[in-house]
């Protein structure tokens, strides 16, 4: 049974029980794919022959993970210490293990992706290096067998435009990092915070939706947008001096439920009049009390382009291609794990405004590295972002068997953003290029390719 929470002290120190010495900090990253039937782009099915649930299948058959049931259904797979997890949409995702070295989590996505690249191939399907389905409508996307995505669904519909598009069409990379105490997790929160236009910017590649170019560079990010005004977006209050984990909580506090896990079972709380999280505290739901499990899956119901658990997860970037997916750990690491780096990022945003940083996230979603902060161009803004990083990585020394340190997962970024290139930019050009609009061109050219990364 979880120890119950009777008062706002008590989730505050659920906070505070995240902190950890600086030799015991990690870094964790989180890889959404979108899966594809290689023929047409279409989006793979969870359910079939050839479907995504026979990958998870062939997974267990020729490498021994270890399924995770509900209802019969296989919807996620267990190994060591990583986890494939399955979103709303069928968009695969590896939850990695929390790595001391962007080279350990370098060599377990290598793993991941040789072996689900080998096990799609032999599905007719494939993994597409992009942010967003690029050809089928949320009509024509299967919705996972979840209870727990069987309550969202509906919902998103009654709280925002695009939320059933987030839910099924769209793919991000995550990196989650440690904190020594709260002062160092309120500062890193509301770097992490500020520097989310600039993420956009750099990540952007989520150009095409729906069979053709949608207007943005990252409408995955444009997405988030109008999905659930209660608990999505730029949390203001990170920005005002003094701000602390009590902030947090009072702002966690009255996000509404979704719902209450019981016996593993899931008992939908969207319905109205709904409940917030303070409101369940206070006065229950007939026999059932708050517990610290409840405020642990109630934080995983905020979708804040920046969030704070028992460690701070940076949700911001569009999914990339193999060879750019550990990018923004590795940026992440080299600022966020460096004081001097730290303050660097911070100096690169602090004298924007609230209001500002909104437009500027609508820019940089919209327009890509072509976005501007006044005269100065995200491309610029951008390039220093990433050197900050660089010389956070020098400085930490981590090598890997050749010798070579954490920067490396830098070099190609910074390539292209000196350059003035998204990932976005480069898909737009090439869709009304050589690609002439031809879907299996599309596919073809974004498809990953395992032995390319190295």
């Amino acid at each position: 049974m979880s120890e119950l929470v009777e008062n706002k002290e008590d989730l505050i120190r659920y906070f505070q029980g995240g902190a950890k010495p600086r030799a015991d900090w990690r870094v964790g990253s989180e890889y959404e794919k979108v899966a594809v039937s290689s023929a047409d782009g279409r989006a793979l099915p969870f359910s079939g022959e050839r479907g995504v649930e026979y990958l998870l299948k062939q997974l267990i058959e020729r490498y021994g993970y270890e399924p995770d049931d509900e209802d019969g259904r296989i919807l996620g797979l267990k190994l060591d210490r990583s986890a494939i997890t399955i979103e709303p949409g069928a968009q695969i995702e590896l939850s990695g293990e929390q790595c001391e070295t962007i080279h350990c989590a370098h060599r377990e996505f290598t793993i991941h992706i040789q072996q689900l690249m080998e096990v799609a191939r032999s599905a007719g399907a494939t993994l597409l290096g992009l942010g967003m389905q690029p050809i089928s409508t949320i009509d024509e996307i299967e919705l996972l067998p979840k209870s727990r995505y069987r309550i969202m669904y509906p919902y998103m519909a009654r709280k925002g435009r695009l939320g059933q598009r987030m839910m099924k069409q769209t793919a991000g990379v995550q990196a989650n990092l440690d904190y020594g105490d709260e002062r160092d997790a309120m500062r890193k929160l509301r770097v992490s915070m500020g520097i989310v236009p600039l993420l956009y910017a750099i990540f952007a590649n989520s150009p095409l939706s729906d069979g053709g170019l949608n207007g943005y560079q990252s409408f995955r990010g444009h997405i988030w947008t109008e999905t659930d005004p209660d608990r999505s977006g730029m949390l203001e209050f990170v920005f005002r001096d003094g701000a602390g984990f009590e902030d947090y909580a009072e702002y966690a506090l009255d996000v509404p439920m979704y719902f209450l896990l019981r016996d593993h079972t899931y008992v939908d709380l969207t319905r109205p009049p709904g409940i917030t999280f303070r409101q369940f505290m206070e006065r229950g739901i007939g026999d059932e009390h708050a517990t610290v499990d409840d405020w642990t899956n109630h934080l995983t119901t905020i979708f804040t382009e920046v969030r704070l658990k028992r460690y701070i997860e940076v949700r911001s970037a569009d999914s990339q291609p193999p060879h750019l997916m550990l990018t923004l750990p590795a940026l992440l690491k080299g600022i966020l794990y460096d004081d001097d780096c730290l303050a660097g990022a911070w100096d690169l945003v602090k004298r924007w405004s609230y209001p500002e940083r909104l437009a500027l996230n609508d820019a940089a979603q919209k327009l890509g590295l072509d976005a501007r902060a006044g005269r100065i161009r995200f491309r610029d803004l951008g390039y220093e972002l990433l050197s900050i990083a660089e010389a956070g990585l020098r400085r930490a020394h981590a090598l890997n068997e050749r010798g070579e340190d954490e920067t490396i997962y830098l070099q190609r970024m910074m390539e292209m953003v000196r350059q003035g290139n998204t990932q976005a930019s480069l898909t737009i050009d090439r869709w009304k290029g050589h690609w002439n609009y031809e879907v299996k061109r599309l596919v073809d050219g974004c498809s990953y390719d395992a032995e390319a990364f190295e």
